[in-house]
């Protein structure tokens, strides 16, 4: 399988398929790693991944036709006793690291279309250049070059639902696309009526990305808030310390969130286990920050039996998502909430 990730964390990818999963990495390179053989079905929870690409095969050429013809072969080859009746994902990947690599991907791709549209007209006018949003797996055409010579095509992708998010004029800081992108990730958003509580929440990005889906937000900080979320009439901003605060007997707020820039163990116990074990919240979408500790060590104590993960919210979705940086965002809902 070929494993695609954010440029930079290919290294922690590998170390999460080898010492997590058991997978032999034979290859690698910029934002993206190849394991020797396939994992099981449906491809593991994985949180630097961003797309999986089940057996793909190896395309080789010297010329830009050459590579769009091979990809065509192959292509065409995967359709036959298969009919294609509505749109379909049709994708072109490969490092923006090497340079010039975006001009040969952009033309082998343009030279697959005019192949495409010679033999097969309709199904071309269906392609798509985007995955389906969410998680999950789905069947199109995904080719990864991993060089100007060297590409690898499949039929079948596996989608761990990381994507860029539009940004908001109003939003007060950068954060608030990370938490867009949790919603997008988890099939899930806060709406009109719910209740959500924002552990650190100044500037407010987050508070700001609830409170405009009509939510009620209390967002306690002893920063001030700013944008969109200062004076924003479904939030209430409380100068108080995340980490003493703890919900009424008896309330239950709909959604927790919390982005810390706190040692990620610290953010664990104090808040994560209480949090989750004593049901204050349905929902979480919780950041936590790895530039100083292990961050496949993390994982593996966060994915542990005795994890409050696995004991309050089995599911969670761990996730290094496109506008993370050194964090990982755990995305899940209590279980029995």
């Amino acid at each position: 399988m070929l494993f695609t990730c954010q440029a930079g964390f290919e290294d922690l990818l590998a170390r999460e398929l080898t010492e997590v999963h058991g997978a032999t990495v034979p290859e690698r390179g910029p934002g993206w790693v190849r394991t020797a053989a396939a994992l099981p079905a449906g491809g593991p929870e994985l949180a630097f991944c961003n797309l999986a690409f089940a057996a793909p095969v190896e395309v080789k050429g010297e010329s830009v036709n050459a590579l769009a013809a091979q990809v065509a072969e192959f292509f065409l080859g995967s359709l036959r006793g298969e009919r294609i009746e509505g749109a379909w994902p049709n994708l072109w990947l490969g490092p923006q690291e090497l340079v010039g690599l975006g001009r040969r991907l952009g033309a082998v791709e343009s030279a697959f279309g005019e192949i495409l549209k010679k033999k097969l007209g309709r199904v071309a006018k269906l392609a798509v250049a985007e995955a389906p949003r969410g998680a999950g797996a789905f069947r199109g055409l995904g080719v990864f070059f991993v060089d100007f010579g060297r590409a690898y095509a499949t039929r079948d992708l596996l989608s761990h639902g990381q994507r860029r998010m539009a940004d908001d004029d109003r939003a007060p800081s950068r954060s608030y696309l990370k938490v867009e992108e949790a919603y997008a990730v988890f099939g899930c958003e806060p709406a009109a009526g719910e209740t959500v509580c924002d552990l650190g929440a100044a500037p407010g990005g987050w508070s700001f990305s609830a409170a405009k889906r009509g939510a009620q937000v209390l967002a306690l900080d002893n920063g001030p808030l700013k944008g969109g979320a200062l004076d924003h009439p479904q939030i209430e901003h409380r100068r108080e310390d995340a980490f003493r605060y703890a919900p009424a007997e008896g309330q239950v707020f709909d959604w927790l969130f919390c982005d810390l820039v706190e040692e990620p163990h610290h953010v664990l116990r104090q808040l994560v286990e209480p949090w989750l074990a004593r049901r204050w919240c349905r929902r979480f979408v919780i950041n936590l920050k790895f530039g100083r500790v292990d961050a496949v060590g993390l994982l593996r104590e966060l994915r542990a039996p005795d994890s409050p993960l696995v004991r309050y919210a089995p599911g969670t979705k761990i996730r290094h998502l496109y506008h993370d940086r050194e964090e990982i965002t755990l995305i899940g809902e209590v279980r029995g909430s």
